[in-house]
Parts: structure tokens; C-alpha cells; sequence
């Protein structure tokens, strides 16, 4: 008799705590709703989190990062998916890895993931950042093949963000790809920096807010001055 009481005990102690999971889960999904309407970054990553607790997913697991990104929180994202390059990963995950080892000065490990990624979806955005870290990483002619890929796809309302101001700014996608060309030319052969400057000039015709090439030109003009400047001392 005592172990029937006991078994009917334990039975209504599991039935009562399936159904407090059960109305917890209910609850952080509606407040996960609630704070995506509110856009309460804070509060989605809260309720994200604890759904990840009470009902593990892969796929909240790559929300979660993704929105740790989006919120310039690249560690935070990182260290909820992981940094391994796996086949299994959603193009979610592939891309928030890419994204945030690049912000976080790693470029061969985003290298690999924006390689991953490419090769399942191509597009000129992609190409735009593999070429950039090939040239980090010291590849400048593996990144030519994405550069004249980028060069030859990238339509007229194409943009790309640069943030190396206070304020962010676009410019057209292909002025971006020609100064990386210009870029990859230079670091390739020094001696080409008449070819580089002329491609600089190209981009800041499609783009004369592009203030990265103005950089970039203004250190290549003083670059190819300095050595007539010291044959004159």
C-alpha cells in the first residue's frame, strides 16, 4: 500500500513539474514576443536565453547569436554557437560566426566561415568580404578571382557600410570592390601605385563620399612623393 501512495506521490510531482516547464515556456515565448515588439534587445535576449534553458533548440541557439551580433556583442555570440566550422551549422550560425570573428580581429577563422558560407549561396556582398580578408591575411592573389567577381555583379544600387568614421556611411559596391583592387595591386607590387591611385580615382568617382579610398590615396600620392623628397636632401 505504502509504495502505491509513493508511486502516486512521485507521479504528481512529475505531472507538476511538466506543467510548470510547460507554463514557463509559454510564458518567456509570449514575453520573447512582447519584447521583439517592444524592440527590447535586452529583454529578447533575456527571454531567448531562458527558452534555451527550458526547451534547448539549435535554432533559438542561432537567434540568440545572431541578435548578440546585431548588437555588436561578437564574444557574447561566439561563445553561444561556438567558433568551430562545422557542416552541420545553418547559414545563420555560418554567417554570425564570419561576422563576429572578423569584428573581433580574427580574419583566417572568419576567412573560413565567409568561404563556407559562399560556397552554399554565392553573392557579390560575400565575395566583397572574402577578397577584404584574403588582402588581411596576406592572399592578395586569391583575392583578384572575388575582386573581378564583385566588379563584374555588383548593380548600380548596390551599397556597402564602412564604419572607420564616427558616423557610418555607404557607397556604391562596385567603388568598394575597385579600391580593394586597388589595395590588392599595390600590396602586390609596390611599383604599381600609379595603377592603384588610378583605380582609387575610378571608386571616388562612383562613390565621392567614399572617404576610406580618399585615405588610401592621399597615403599612396605621399608614399610615391617621398622618394623624390629624399633625393632632394
Amino acid at each position: 500500500m505504502k509504495n502505491i501512495f509513493f508511486a502516486f506521490i512521485f507521479l504528481l510531482g512529475v505531472s507538476a513539474i511538466a506543467q510548470t516547464k510547460t507554463e514557463l515556456q509559454k510564458h518567456y515565448e509570449a514575453f520573447y514576443t512582447e519584447m521583439r515588439l517592444q524592440g527590447d534587445v535586452t529583454g529578447v535576449i533575456n527571454a531567448l536565453t531562458h527558452l534555451n534553458v527550458i526547451a534547448p533548440s539549435q535554432q533559438r541557439k542561432d537567434t540568440l547569436a545572431f541578435i548578440y551580433a546585431n548588437d555588436n556583442q561578437h564574444l557574447q555570440a561566439l561563445n553561444t554557437i561556438g567558433i568551430e566550422k562545422l557542416d552541420t551549422d545553418s547559414d545563420l550560425a555560418v554567417q554570425v560566426k564570419g561576422i563576429s570573428l572578423k569584428a573581433l580581429n580574427q580574419p583566417k577563422r572568419a576567412l573560413e566561415q565567409f568561404e563556407v558560407l559562399n560556397k552554399r549561396t554565392p553573392n557579390v556582398y560575400l565575395a566583397y568580404e572574402i577578397a577584404d580578408l584574403k588582402i588581411q591575411t596576406g592572399d592578395k592573389e586569391g583575392a583578384k578571382a572575388n575582386i573581378e567577381y564583385g566588379i563584374a555583379n555588383a548593380k548600380e544600387d548596390m551599397k556597402y557600410a564602412f564604419y572607420e568614421r564616427q558616423q557610418p556611411y555607404e557607397v556604391n559596391l562596385k567603388a568598394a570592390f575597385l579600391h580593394l583592387k586597388a589595395l590588392a595591386i599595390y600590396n602586390t607590387n609596390g611599383s604599381n601605385i600609379d595603377e592603384a591611385i588610378a583605380l582609387i580615382d575610378k571608386s571616388l568617382v562612383l562613390a565621392p563620399n567614399f572617404n576610406l579610398a580618399s585615405l588610401s590615396k592621399q597615403a599612396l600620392v605621399a608614399r610615391k612623393e617621398k622618394p623624390a623628397t629624399e633625393n632632394k636632401k
